[in-house]
């Protein structure tokens, strides 16, 4: 029984650990960082996803008042000639209905914001503040990309994360049990199945659905990575469960299984996701 409760604590945590290093590392986290501009430090923060029911908000502080800010975008992956909005200066506060609460700030900052774009739109986005004669594009490493995506109903998208992260934690306790005396993979195994099926073949095309219009952009209609996970990880498992009765050592395609669940679940989140082909919604 102890060792049983030390295999799930292990799971949970390991877990945990993956999906929040899936999570930071994604193309949907916000940008953050700061530069030296004029001898003072410039701290920043961009969004890179945002509701396709409003516009996204573009906020930055700056040291004093002689600083300005201009905000450029263009459509991402086109030849769009870049928008120019001259950024509107504010002092410590601001209440606007497209953010989610007062914005709280001490000093100066500049705000404005992207247009809405329609579900999957992705925009690219930088900022370039002057004083003093002098001018400096922020973020220095490139545009900022942001995609847009439709609202996802909170009882679907919470069903669909607890069972996807139920099925990572069962799926891992199933490679645990190898080092039980007499491993039980059988009802291990056929739990990782029914979980993994749920929450990404059944809930997960309903999520895609409400935020980017498709059910399914993976493999064979596309190259949508987090779709692809799931495959690729739902194929891993069933050839464990078909070695349960057809090898003479399962317990070496299960722990494959988990290596891969474990593999395709480190690849950032919503890589290589749904976008917009603006060539044809222009």
């Amino acid at each position: 029984m102890k060792r049983n409760i030390i295999f799930w604590i292990i799971a949970f945590v390991l877990t945990v650990l993956i999906s929040y290093f899936q999570r930071i590392t994604g193309p949907t986290y916000p940008v953050k960082g700061s530069t030296i501009f004029q001898g003072k430090q410039i701290s920043y923060e961009f969004i890179r996803s945002y509701s396709t029911n409003l516009d996204c908000p573009v906020i930055i502080q700056v040291p004093d008042s002689t600083y300005k800010a201009t905000l450029l975008w263009k459509r991402h992956k086109t030849r769009d000639e870049r928008e120019k909005i001259q950024m509107k200066l504010f002092k410590d506060t601001i209440v606007d209905s497209d953010l989610p609460k007062t914005k709280q700030m001490n000093g100066y900052f500049y705000y404005t914001k992207l247009p809405k774009q329609p579900p999957a739109g992705k925009l690219e986005y930088f900022l370039r503040l002057e004083t003093n004669n002098s001018e400096k594009n922020i973020p220095e490493e490139g545009p900022v990309i942001i995609r847009y995506k439709g609202d996802v109903p909170t009882f679907y998208l919470f069903l669909h994360i607890v069972i996807i992260f139920a099925s990572f934690t069962v799926g891992i306790r199933t490679g645990l049990e190898y080092f039980n005396k007499e491993p039980k993979f059988k009802k291990f195994v056929f739990w990782t199945i029914g979980l993994l099926f749920l929450g990404g073949f059944i809930l997960g095309p309903i999520i895609q659905k409400f935020a980017f219009g498709e059910y399914w952009t993976g493999f064979p209609f596309g190259f949508d990575l987090t779709d692809n996970k799931i495959l690729i990880s739902f194929i891993g498992w069933i050839a464990s469960a078909i070695a349960l009765y057809r090898s003479k050592k399962p317990e070496r395609w299960i722990l494959g299984a988990v290596i891969l669940m474990i593999i395709v679940f480190l690849i950032p989140h919503s890589l290589l996701g749904s976008e917009l082909d603006w060539s044809k919604n222009s």
